[in-house]
């Protein structure tokens, strides 16, 4: 969704944003909100530990862990818990959610069936969004139920789009491996920082140099491949010149037994994981 189709959605509310939880990922939502213009007195935040800057924004009108009738009606609700309190917070949830309300989860592992069972008859969207929505850019998958409308469907969309790229799929099924690969996936990306500076302390440069290489190798190269319209592949191979110093440590990156299925081996793990997770 465009930077002003977002706006639009968010400035014709028919109700209030209810966010459950303003921890990292739900700060970082609320603070894309208030970014494209959302009027802090259309949000109302449940956080029994709320950091200094969202109680700050209750002297612009949020309300701040008010009763149901205080805050009136609720066009959406992001529930933005930790997935093993979900159990204890969804009860709590369930007294906002009115007949026009769209729940959205991003609670990792928990399934449409899940909330179906805390919020029944309700209009549903599980997503899954990952850490650079902590930057504004993030991406974030959403799959819905049959009960959300076209309306409900562009502003929960616009709520993603406050914290990057919003992508929607209609299989559920597909959540498991979207979580191994863009949920978990900055993991593996900080990990290759971590390996690329240690490797070059074992080649033999001091430590400090080492990390500031492979940190800033590593931003910019993921820079690059976000602003320029050329494949991943493409871009390796404008960096590879036969028989150099690349080539040769792409030789061993790309073995039989190297990057590409030890990655395929851990995606395959943290889906594994993820449907074990979902139960």
């Amino acid at each position: 969704m465009t930077t002003s189709k977002a706006n639009g959605a968010l400035a014709n509310l028919p109700g209030k944003v209810l966010l459950v939880g303003a921890g990292k990922m739900g700060s970082a939502m609320l603070e894309g909100w208030l970014g494209l213009g959302l009027d802090a007195a259309k949000v109302a935040v449940i956080e029994p530990q709320p950091s200094p800057e969202v109680s700050a924004l209750a002297a612009q009108g949020l309300r701040l862990n008010a009763a149901p009738d205080v805050i009136g009606e609720v066009a959406a609700v992001v529930v933005a818990v930790k997935p093993q309190t979900a159990p204890e917070a969804m009860p709590a949830v369930a007294p906002f959610v009115g007949a026009a309300t769209v729940a959205v989860s991003i609670m990792a592992g928990r399934t449409l069936h899940f909330l179906e069972t805390a919020l029944p008859r309700a209009a549903l969207v599980r997503a899954m969004p990952n850490t650079p929505a902590a930057i504004g850019r993030g991406i974030t998958v959403a799959v819905a139920n049959a009960r959300v409308s076209q309306g409900q469907r562009a502003l929960v969309d616009a709520l993603l789009s406050a914290v990057g790229a919003v992508e929607w799929v209609d299989d559920e099924s597909l959540m498991d491996a979207v979580t191994a690969v863009s949920g978990s996936g900055p993991a593996y990306v900080f990990l290759l920082a971590e390996a690329m500076a240690q490797a070059g302390i074992t080649a033999g440069l001091p430590a400090a140099l080492a990390g500031k290489l492979a940190r800033a190798t590593v931003a910019g190269a993921g820079e690059l491949l976000h602003r320029s319209p050329l494949e991943a592949a493409t871009l390796r191979q404008n960096v590879t010149s036969p028989g150099g110093t690349t080539a040769a440590a792409l030789d061993v990156l790309m073995a039989k037994d190297g990057l590409v299925p030890l990655m395929s081996e851990a995606i395959g793990a943290a889906t594994r994981r993820s449907r074990e997770l979902a139960g």
